[in-house]
């Protein structure tokens, strides 16, 4: 890192965007997570914002439902870009300088992904937002989002969910369900939790990748993540 800046890596999944009228982009919604991470930005933190497509479309549905994977992923991978466009508008808006990067090319709308220019985009003191996910179907945002943290030298994952944590079971469905305040990747492979995909913790367990895990739905919390507050759930290397 040529500064001492921390540098993190958001994972925004659509769905948070889409606030709650659950598709689309809810304007309060975006203006509030744009404004938490403009806010970060501005205090000197160096962010990288990746955002998932599923208030648009979700590739893998379409697959299930009987049509071509590789076709869905693509246009999965469109709802992305629609997303980035977006949150990079809503962050500008909010006062800081954002920028954004696709994992395929798109050169109209965008610059394409590669750490040079993305690490150079970041030291300028500008928000990346990286959409496209990693530019290839059958990778999930989770997993592009947990490359696009090992190419850029992030010092931790901030993953924003529904709920402020990681839990033993869905605690939407389970009233049992339990907490961790800090759990090691070793161990949230082998549970088999659903905070990430499967390659993603494995990816992020080999380039020693924290992982904190906390709620979207609660103002502030990304604020306080940033300033090493004890925020939510961390999984660690």
């Amino acid at each position: 890192m040529a500064d001492s800046s921390p540098r993190y890596l958001l994972k925004l999944s659509g769905e948070a965007l889409a606030g709650p009228q659950g598709f689309g982009h809810d304007a309060a919604t975006m203006k509030r997570i744009a404004g938490e991470i403009a806010e970060c930005a501005n205090t000197g933190a160096q962010m990288a914002v990746v955002v998932g497509g599923g208030n648009i479309i979700r590739g893998a549905r379409m697959a299930a439902d009987g049509g071509d994977r590789v076709a869905g992923d693509h246009m999965g991978m469109l709802g992305t870009l629609i997303n980035g466009i977006a949150m990079r508008e809503a962050i500008r808006e909010a006062g800081a300088a954002s920028n954004l990067f696709s994992g395929f090319p798109a050169p109209t709308m965008c610059e394409t992904f590669s750490q040079r220019a993305v690490l150079a985009s970041l030291e300028a003191g500008e928000v990346v937002v990286l959409a496209g996910g990693t530019g290839s179907p059958f990778f999930t945002t989770d997993t592009g989002a947990t490359l696009r943290a090992a190419e850029i030298g992030a010092d931790a994952i901030l993953k924003a969910t529904q709920v402020d944590g990681v839990y033993s079971a869905d605690p939407k469905t389970d009233p049992s369900a339990t907490r961790y305040a800090t759990i090691s990747l070793d161990e949230a492979l082998a549970k088999g939790l659903q905070v990430m995909d499967t390659a993603a913790l494995a990816l992020a367990r080999d380039n020693a990748l924290p992982i904190i895990v906390f709620s979207i739905h609660q103002p502030g919390a990304l604020g306080s993540v940033v300033a090493g507050e004890d925020v939510g759930s961390r999984i660690t290397p």
